[in-house]
């Protein structure tokens, strides 16, 4: 069983096909049936179902798969020690990160970072919490940042601060105006909240459930909305409230398009997790971008907030 061959195991699954398999790995589409028919002679055993979409894994594939994604990553790992010698000021650090957080204080620790090591080549991609868990696991990234810590065994989650939660409206709907005493005086109101994934949990989605539901909030008075953009137009077009990060709504707060509803009490806070791989080889630039990442405390948090434009 070679490393090539788990590589091509593993991106017909990432792909679901051998089609897309082969134009992500830079092969012909026989070289890739090739290889993988080398592995599953080898094994005893189909490693795919071939259904009219593609490939789905088998039940030989889903009890391989593990261990080809931690033999894959020990490969990365063990590159990215290699490069490390002699030239810990250099290579590269990829970082996956929720695309909401890039409006934080993160921003700032980023452009630092890059002044600091001017020769590492920071690589970013978006994606969602759940997501940048799955490409940590893979070592498709070496650090992730994500909405709340992930507890997996496998991964390594340290909370660095806490991003505040606000109640947002269209400027003429009728809860933007006036002092509202605690979310639950909210009720009556329709809301857009973001929809669990199915099958796949999505813990800030899950949260800001239970945060309506205990405020009295009906499963009818909620609109699910699978993309933050959309949230916001549809509440800038007065169709209901919603609860946002501030890190994405500085824009339409500063244009007037969206303000900030005055709730009293209301402290929601959404925890910001770094996620590492347990055991995996965290590069000199990695664990330097991580130290950087910790400065961005609470305290940061709290000194950019979010106001509605005053009158």
């Amino acid at each position: 069983m070679d490393v090539e061959g788990l590589r091509t195991f593993e991106a017909i699954h990432r792909t679901g096909s051998v089609t897309a398999a082969a134009a992500a790995l830079h092969l012909s589409q026989p070289a890739v049936s090739r290889r993988l028919g080398l592995l599953e002679r080898e094994l005893g055993a189909p490693l795919f179902e071939r259904v009219p979409a593609g490939a789905v894994v088998s039940e030989a594939g889903r009890a391989l798969l593990p261990y080809a994604e931690r033999v894959l990553a020990t490969v990365r790992d063990a590159h990215a020690a290699v490069q490390d010698v002699g030239a810990p000021d250099r290579g590269s650090v990829s970082l996956a990160l929720v695309g909401t957080l890039a409006g934080t204080g993160l921003t700032q620790v980023l452009r630092r970072f890059t002044r600091l090591r001017p020769h590492v080549d920071v690589r970013l991609r978006t994606a969602t919490s759940r997501e940048v868990s799955e490409l940590v696991r893979s070592a498709d990234v070496t650090l992730g940042l994500r909405y709340t810590a992930d507890n997996a065994p496998d991964l390594r989650s340290e909370v660095l601060f806490t991003e505040r939660m606000v109640v947002v409206a269209a400027p003429d709907h009728p809860a933007a105006a006036g002092h509202h005493d605690g979310l639950a005086a909210l009720a009556g109101h329709r809301w857009l909240a973001f929809p669990a994934p199915p099958g796949r949990a999505e813990r800030s989605a899950g949260w800001l459930a239970d945060t309506l539901e205990v405020a009295g909030v009906t499963a009818e008075q909620v609109i699910l909305i699978d993309s933050l953009t959309a949230q916001k137009r549809l509440v800038e077009a007065g169709f209901g409230l919603a609860i946002m990060q501030t890190s994405g709504i500085g824009e339409e707060v500063a244009a007037g398009s969206l303000v900030v509803v005055d709730v009293a009490g209301l402290d929601l806070g959404i925890p910001v997790a770094a996620v590492t791989r347990r055991g995996g080889y965290l590069p000199a630039a990695a664990a330097v971008l991580l130290a950087e990442l910790r400065t961005v405390d609470d305290a940061v948090m709290a000194d950019r907030p979010v106001r509605s434009p005053q009158p």
